[in-house]
């Protein structure tokens, strides 16, 4: 009952920064039955706790996804990788990412980071690091950019997209449709980045919809728990956030394994079952393959949980006949409604 009661009626619908409307839900047949997807962001490394930089296109983690990917394949998951230009753009991490999907171990989508993605019109700063709130021109410009940087390293077009820093913009569904994209995967519902010039998701489902453009966007699943968890409003006081979720009077979990333990997946995971959710979108950011890229590993006991954390949860979806599912599985579904 949480993902529903604040919905609009009516909403713009070729808008990926705008709630939809409960019509737009998209629907899928009861044989595909409850599924989850892991979306993970392949990408450079850089000082998450410094500005951001053109210069930081560094991709070395990369050289740790194949071995780390054959994890996920021997339990039958085929993630989907959401690549930036720099990845794409160096040859070994290219080259590494190009050879796990051609043998179908994983599938290849694209992210942007604008304040690393040509063409560079833009000074670089927080605002302009959500690439939907630059001018559509630009925005249009670095998403095409992209796109061929990733036709040519993979041989074919990518068709699921994620905004870096989930900043989606009012043109952005507009430009990925003409761009041939067919899924969006930055809503990151429950969160709000409005304080830095980006989206507000906090009025935003988990359950995925369609545009009338097509698109179909799938959020990041999130579970809003505790027993204020019907008054979703109150996520926007970012001064009362903090001593909410530090009480369990109103919490916000989201599916990662950086910043999340195993313990609040696990709750969040039987919490959604109970509330009827049958779609399960993951994440994680491949520079967390290698301790020291990113502040959820910092040293090998941190990888070591990380790990812990993935099979606690396979494990998990395993007991509860929650099976895997890739994206283009979810497409192919949608269109069967």
């Amino acid at each position: 009952m949480y993902e529903t009661t604040i919905l609009p009626k009516t909403m713009p619908s070729v808008r990926l920064d705008l709630p939809p409307a409960e019509s737009a839900r998209a629907l899928f047949p009861a044989d595909f039955g409850r599924r989850f997807l892991i979306f993970a962001d392949a990408e450079e490394e850089f000082d998450w706790g410094a500005g951001f930089r053109r210069t930081a296109t560094a991709t070395t983690a990369i050289a740790a996804l194949p071995e780390a990917n054959r994890r996920f394949v021997e339990r039958g998951i085929v993630p989907t990788y959401l690549v930036d230009y720099p990845v794409a753009a160096c040859p070994a991490s290219g080259i590494a990412l190009a050879g796990m999907a051609a043998e179908g171990e994983c599938d290849v989508g694209a992210q942007l980071h604008p304040w690393v993605n040509p063409p560079h019109r833009e000074a670089v700063c927080g605002a302009n690091s959500f690439a939907g709130s630059l001018p559509a021109a630009l925005e249009r410009a670095k998403i095409a950019a992209l796109t061929i940087k990733l036709s040519e390293v993979f041989g074919r077009a990518p068709i699921a997209y994620r905004a870096g820093r989930y900043g989606i913009g009012p043109n952005t569904a507009q430009i990925l449709a003409e761009t041939g994209y067919r899924l969006d995967v930055s809503v990151r519902s429950l969160f709000d980045y409005s304080d830095e010039g980006g989206a507000d998701f906090t009025d935003f489902p988990i359950w995925p919809y369609r545009l009338d453009n097509g698109l179909l966007e799938v959020p990041l699943t999130a579970c809003l728990g505790g027993p204020l968890a019907p008054r979703r409003s109150l996520l926007r006081r970012s001064w009362l956030r903090g001593g909410l979720a530090r009480t369990g009077l109103l919490e916000r979990i989201p599916l990662t394994p950086e910043g999340v333990t195993l313990a609040e997946a696990e709750y969040a995971i039987e919490t959604l079952l109970d509330r009827g959710v049958g779609l399960f979108s993951l994440s994680f950011h491949t520079p967390s393959l290698v301790p020291g890229h990113t502040p959820y590993v910092r040293d090998e006991a941190d990888l070591r949980r990380f790990w812990g954390w993935w099979d606690g949860m396979l494990d998990l979806f395993a007991r509860r006949g929650i099976l895997p599912a890739r994206s283009g599985d979810l497409l192919a579904a949608a269109s069967e409604r």
